[in-house]
């Protein structure tokens, strides 16, 4: 599902035969078909008709998305504990991080330290 959606981000809007088109290993239209419909039934995709085609688009923004997904995320694996979950971001990505992104990350950690006092 989450290749299906990041065509969706990518392109704006697609019908299925663009989804199909721009995934790898040629998928089943029929299954693409299906998993754009169930989406849309849970809130994640919503269409407008062209001729016979359903053109799908995300109902949200990528970046409202993907806030979602990362409260989930918090929510499932680091319940009350924030901290431990950016140090394991940090660890598996420090590699590819810009000095720049670095250096946005310290100036957001010490915009919380201003905020919490």
């Amino acid at each position: 599902m989450s290749q299906i959606m990041d065509v969706i981000y990518r392109l704006g809007e697609a019908s299925v035969s663009d989804v199909v088109n721009n995934l790898p290993d040629s998928p089943d239209y029929h299954s693409i078909r299906v998993t754009l419909a169930n989406l849309e039934k849970k809130g994640y995709l919503t269409h407008r008709q062209e001729g016979q085609k359903y053109i799908y688009r995300s109902a949200e923004s990528q970046e409202s998305a993907s806030r979602s997904a990362m409260r989930h995320l918090m929510k499932t694996f680091y319940p009350g504990a924030p901290a431990k979950a950016v140090l394991t971001l940090l660890d598996l990505s420090t590699s590819d991080m810009t000095d720049e992104e670095l250096e946005e990350i310290s100036r957001m950690i010490e915009k919380a330290k201003k905020e919490n006092q």
